[in-house]
């Protein structure tokens, strides 16, 4: 029984007392002239590294700006604010001058679906609800210890706007995980251009920031601001406020050598399970140009769900193929069969015969429908007022789902400074069903989705869905881009 845990400073002294009891209905012989013994058990490690935000504001690349009271904004081109934290990337945004928290956001797009079913409001929104979902498959659920890193009471100021001016406190939501405002993103490339302003990622993304009832700010792909509607389908970028006494353990801030936390800095996994870790992580799996996936979560028990990182290529070109004219997703239609016999196939030359043995053999693919405004829940759970969104079908490999961890795109649709595509991403087919019998969802090039798509319009590309089996174990890495798990 876990009775205390805390930190304890270097000039901090902490008594404990433990109480032994007999029981009640002990015996003199039981009891009498006995000795009994217990234990109190301190498990402690040395902090060894600075709190965060203290080492954000000692980098000179950061361009600290301090004209807000209560928030230190970090702004610039490409300040030294990348964060590796729970299987992402991240970047610190601001230091909370009140007590030195550290708002952090994902460099990428998560996933991608409509803001709202009825308002722009971000309480009682789908985003709202996506974030902070506690489910096995839900995106706070898949956080590491979130309780320990990130403050779970955190305010978010989704006050109505116009401009791009500081918002007054009128509209306060509290939640662990929220969304950038439109405030907090402009001041992010105060000191030079929308376009080479650190947070533009290439992909649109949802803001907090509502116009009106019926339209939100967005950010472009070029990192221009404009309106939506909330019914329209975005990608988004998660934001969390780490703790004041989070420290670095490792790393620059760059890129390439982001700042490692305690806590999250595991650096010697080999002979760990893999369904211990974190939706995110980088594995290292496949063949040649498609060798590298990413962990989904472990909705089912015991498994661990990857996906590539990238639609599938060949020769450097993305494979396309049409979903299947009957738009029902099975081992047997026709995107199922290249699945489940051409891609299985190692001469084909996307995985090894030891790959494929890891895979497990039956997965439960749920073939739910999103139409507009519907909540994201629909592709996977039972609403009873509707037909057609519980049905499944069972296959070795599938698709991700609308609306699933891990289904918007991770690479730039345009370059900065630059409005046309850069080749770097490719629109592919959901699992889900959309509006209407011919309709399919698909995520397009730019991090969008949409319900609107039919197996005429394609081919599209193909981001693979699969289940590791329960014995496969870390041989190797630590999980991120540059180091990704090895695995048998």
């Amino acid at each position: 029984r876990i009775v205390d845990t805390g930190t304890i400073e270097a000039d901090q002294t902490i008594n404990y007392t433990l109480r032994i009891w007999i029981d009640y209905d002990a015996t003199t012989e039981e009891a009498s002239g006995k000795t009994f013994k217990g234990k109190l058990r301190i498990e402690a490690k040395q902090s060894k590294g600075k709190p965060l935000a203290e080492v954000l504001l000692a980098d000179s690349a950061n361009n600290i700006n301090t004209s807000d009271s209560e928030q230190t904004f970090i702004t610039g081109e490409n300040p030294n604010n990348y964060v590796w934290y729970s299987g992402k990337l991240w970047r610190a945004v601001s230091i909370d001058t009140s007590d030195n928290s550290v708002k952090l956001v994902t460099e990428w797009d998560i996933s991608a679906i409509a803001f709202g079913c009825d308002s722009t409001a971000f309480e009682g929104s789908n985003v709202k609800e996506w974030l902070n979902d506690e489910s096995v498959d839900g995106f706070l659920y898949n956080l590491r210890d979130p309780e320990n890193f990130i403050k779970m009471d955190s305010e978010w100021n989704a006050t109505m706007m116009t401009t791009t001016d500081k918002p007054p406190k009128t509209t306060m939501v509290t939640s662990p995980v929220g969304l950038l405002n439109l405030y907090e993103y402009t001041m992010s490339y105060n000191g030079t251009t929308v376009s080479n302003g650190y947070l533009n990622n290439g992909l649109y993304w949802w803001t907090l920031t509502p116009y009106n009832e019926d339209i939100l700010y967005r950010v472009s792909y070029d990192g221009s601001t404009s309106n939506y509607t909330y019914d329209n389908n975005l990608g988004f970028r998660p934001a969390i406020n780490l703790k004041p006494e989070i420290r670095v353990a490792s790393g620059s801030g760059t890129k390439d050598n982001p700042y490692r936390l305690e806590g999250d800095n595991d650096t010697d996994l080999s002979g760990t399970l893999l369904n211990t870790r974190y939706s995110g992580e980088y594995i290292r799996f496949g063949t040649g140009e498609n060798n590298l996936y990413r962990i989904v979560s472990h909705e089912s028990s015991g498994l661990t769900k990857i996906t590539n990182a990238e639609p599938l290529k060949n020769d450097g070109s993305f494979v396309t193929i049409y979903f299947g004219d009957d738009n029902v997703f099975s081992s047997s239609n026709t995107i199922g069969t290249f699945l489940n016999n051409d891609y299985l196939n190692p001469s084909n030359g996307y995985l090894t015969s030891d790959q494929v043995n890891m895979i497990e053999d039956n997965t439960t693919w749920y073939l739910g429908r999103i139409e507009t405004r519907n909540s994201y829940k629909l592709a996977k759970y039972t609403d009873t007022n509707m037909s057609e969104y519980a049905t499944s079908t069972n296959a070795k490999v599938g698709l991700l789902r609308y609306g699933e961890l891990m289904s918007s795109q991770f690479e730039r649709y345009a370059l900065k400074g630059e409005s046309t595509s850069s080749g770097l991403t490719r629109y592919y087919w959901l699992l889900t069903k959309g509006a209407g019998s011919e309709y399919i969802n698909r995520v397009s090039d730019n991090g969008s989705s949409g319900p609107g798509y039919t197996n005429n319009q394609g081919p599209l590309g193909i981001k693979i869905s699969l289940n590791l089996k329960s014995d496969v174990i870390i041989t190797g890495g630590n999980g991120t881009k540059n180091d990704p798990f090895t695995l048998k």
